[in-house]
């Protein structure tokens, strides 16, 4: 069991989303940054859809009243095992009335801790992510706080430490065009892949909201509700364009200029407020190469794992 001492600005048990009902209008939810996860995952031996801890940024306290493995993933968090500093990337044994300590991130904005056997709480539609708009799945439904004790799996056989090299993230994100791409001005066109995006303070878990030059269609062009993913671009009908993340809406009417690939997804999770990105335009080949090279990564982690 782990009994939460301090929650952090934004802790939820989170897998890899609720899939398969969009729909019936039901929200993805899970983790933003879903390699970080399966990396946290894999270096603990459990699959990859375990249930883990998503922290956004400020400080964590966690007591473990059983012996653990847990790895620390995604951002650059100051982490200590009582007053010892573990490093990100890499998995570490704790013992039952030892802390897990947090504070960050240095670099940044998404940690992930994962605990051997992962955390167990019930799931909703197949899933364990928490839904925060919807108050479904992970623990009640909310984010943690103090005093929150949350049940642990059985534990695994793991005997050393092992880590991994994370992959870096920067503001450069790729993304393909789509059938409302060419429905705006040719100026808005090349405004959107030409400009550096200045992530919004109001972004949250459904959207990450950009800051810059207004957009604008080269004339009306209704678009009747459609269903959407996470990863559209969508531009409101103020001009502003907006990236739907995991807790986004199933459907919209708004057009839409991008999708980001898969592959970059995760970059935005890891985006701070105030922090700019800047969109490439690439094709269907080049989003598939993308793909397959997280694949690699993930193929050469397990080789290198046993």
């Amino acid at each position: 069991m782990i009994e939460v001492i301090k929650a952090g600005a934004l802790t939820t048990v989170q897998d890899l989303g609720r899939m398969g009902y969009r729909h019936l209008g039901v929200t993805q939810a899970g983790a933003l940054d879903r390699p970080a996860l399966c990396l946290a995952n894999r270096l603990l031996s459990n699959p990859d859809n375990t249930p883990v801890l998503e922290l956004t940024f400020g400080q964590s306290i966690f007591l473990f009243k059983r012996d653990a493995w847990i790895a620390l993933t995604g951002a650059d968090f100051d982490a200590r095992i009582d007053n010892k500093p573990i490093v990100c990337g890499w998995r570490y044994s704790i013992k039952a009335g030892q802390k897990l300590s947090l504070r960050g991130g240095n670099k940044g904005m998404r940690a992930y801790i994962a605990v051997d056997g992962g955390v167990k709480v019930p799931l909703v539609m197949d899933s364990a992510a928490t839904d925060l708009t919807s108050g479904i799945g992970g623990f009640h439904g909310r984010a943690l706080e103090a005093g929150d004790r949350l049940s642990l799996g059985l534990a695994h056989p793991l005997r050393r430490q092992v880590g991994a090299i994370q992959k870096s993230w920067d503001g450069h994100i790729r993304a393909l065009a789509t059938k409302h791409t060419q429905a705006f001005s040719l100026k808005s066109q090349q405004t959107f892949w030409q400009t550096q995006w200045q992530l919004s303070a109001e972004s949250n878990r459904a959207s990450a909201i950009l800051n810059g030059e207004i957009l604008t269609l080269a004339k009306p062009f209704p678009v009747q509700s459609h269903t959407v993913t996470p990863g559209v671009v969508q531009v409101s009908a103020s001009g502003q364009p907006l990236v739907l993340l995991a807790d986004a809406q199933t459907t919209s009417s708004h057009p839409q200029i991008a999708v980001i690939i898969e592959a970059d997804l995760w970059k935005l999770a890891q985006t701070r407020p105030g922090q700019t990105v800047k969109f490439e335009l690439v094709d269907d080949e080049q989003a598939a190469t993308a793909q397959a090279e997280w694949h690699d990564y993930f193929y050469r982690l397990q080789r290198s794992l046993g």
